[in-house]
């Protein structure tokens, strides 16, 4: 709640640079409008403290999508790096929550049964808001076909991370991009291929992780991470992202395809899920 009001802070102190994100409009409106629209993801239940009516609240206050579990298990669905659990009946409970609040259903960081089960439960879309094809890249964040397939059935989009270790790589470029979105594209059509950059850079001194976060916990040795993952990992520079529209052409991408990967297919899903009209902010 502490990090929400503090973006919320600065975007409404900074109107002409930034916006709230409280409907498809507001975001389609950007470029020209020349602003930035903001909206807030929440990684993991625990912030909905087991309760599915904490869902509107957060949607509320701008958060457009969620995903149930990072990395490991929790009371509402399993993570991909724990012990297969599938969704809980609270778990379904929290799926007919965020359909009825608008919100994005994301199944990053979550492990394969929980995704079945939440993609066989949601009545919109799902997404795969930063997960790449485990076909590709043996890891355990990434997802494997039958996800894959399970998502586009939903009408959903499988968006391709820029973490260099979930793309193979040891300096993940726009070329590695393209080849797992050829992937995607090339099982499930081009219609459910994004793109979620995860981030581009780091600076000093900036920590926004929890208090007590224990990073051997959620990021453990067992699933190929370091003692210091989340310094030690690389991930795809903002270089790299401009040079995508030409890696995508020479991956075999058309025009319209490579701009429905570039946002059209989100806005699609986005178009279907969000509420039609702004969301009326706390």
């Amino acid at each position: 709640m502490s990090v929400i009001a503090g973006f919320r802070s600065t975007i409404a102190a900074h109107p002409n640079q930034f916006r709230l994100a409280s409907s498809i409009d507001v975001v389609t409106g950007a470029t020209e409008g020349g602003y930035i629209a903001v909206g807030f993801d929440l990684e993991g239940s625990m912030p909905l403290l087991d309760r599915p009516e904490m869902v509107e609240l957060y949607a509320s206050l701008g958060v457009r999508q969620i995903h149930f579990a990072y990395n490991r298990n929790n009371s509402v669905s399993g993570g991909c790096h724990d012990e297969p659990q599938g969704l809980t009946a609270l778990g379904k409970r929290m799926v007919a929550a965020v359909n009825d609040a608008g919100m994005l259903m994301d199944c990053s960081h979550t492990e394969r049964r929980s995704t079945l089960d939440i993609m066989a439960a949601s009545s919109k879309p799902v997404i795969f808001s930063h997960s790449n094809p485990l076909g590709l890249v043996q890891h355990g964040r990434n997802i494997t076909d039958e996800q894959i397939r399970a998502c586009a059935a939903t009408n959903g989009v499988i968006c391709v991370s820029g973490i260099d270790i979930f793309l193979g790589s040891t300096n993940a470029t726009a070329v590695e991009l393209a080849q797992h979105a050829r992937y995607v594209a090339d099982l499930v059509g081009p219609e459910h291929v994004g793109f979620g950059i995860d981030y581009s850079f780091s600076e000093p001194h900036l920590e926004d992780t929890p208090p007590e976060f224990d990073p051997a916990f959620w990021w453990p040795a067992s699933a190929g991470y370091s003692d210091d993952a989340l310094s030690s990992v690389g991930c795809c520079s903002a270089d790299e992202w401009t040079a995508l529209p030409q890696a995508l052409a020479d991956a075999g991408f058309t025009s319209a395809e490579a701009a429905m990967a570039l946002g059209g297919n989100m806005v699609r899903v986005a178009t279907e899920v969000w509420p039609t009209k702004s969301v009326s902010p706390i």
